[in-house]
């Protein structure tokens, strides 16, 4: 009498929950991404009740508390800005500007953007805050 099993034990890897946890990292990933601030530059923005959102493309203008001026996250020299917005506007039909500025910054500084934007007859919007 033959009380041997015919069936030998193999080693198997349950996976089938890997397709669930793949499923909620990248939904993780999505919802992280789209709540995350495109710009990283560290600027403490002035503050106001009501916002305005933009749908075009647009060009993002930032100046830090150290009056470091960065187009698009790249950094410029303050004396190259009007060439740098020349150099970004070219081809886009009604170019925007997203001016985000330091709250400490001086109202001076706020209007030698403005002028250099007025020169170039290019739409400065000022990013703000909003209240809570």
């Amino acid at each position: 009498m033959n009380f041997r099993r015919k069936k030998r034990f193999e080693a198997e890897v349950a996976t089938s929950s890997l397709n669930d946890i793949m499923f909620f990292l990248l939904l993780f990933f999505l919802i992280i991404s789209t709540v995350a601030n495109p710009s990283v530059i560290k600027v403490l923005l002035p503050k106001t009740k009501n916002n305005q959102t933009l749908n075009k493309k647009q060009i993002t203008l930032t100046v830090n508390k150290a009056k470091e001026y960065y187009l698009n996250d790249k950094l410029i020299v303050p004396a190259d800005l009007e060439a740098a917005i020349v150099k970004e506007i070219q081809g886009l039909p009604d170019p925007t500007i997203v001016l985000r500025m330091d709250a400490e910054l001086t109202i001076q500084d706020l209007v030698d953007i403005l002028a250099t934007g007025t020169k170039l007859k290019v739409r400065i919007v000022m990013a703000t805050q909003a209240i809570s």
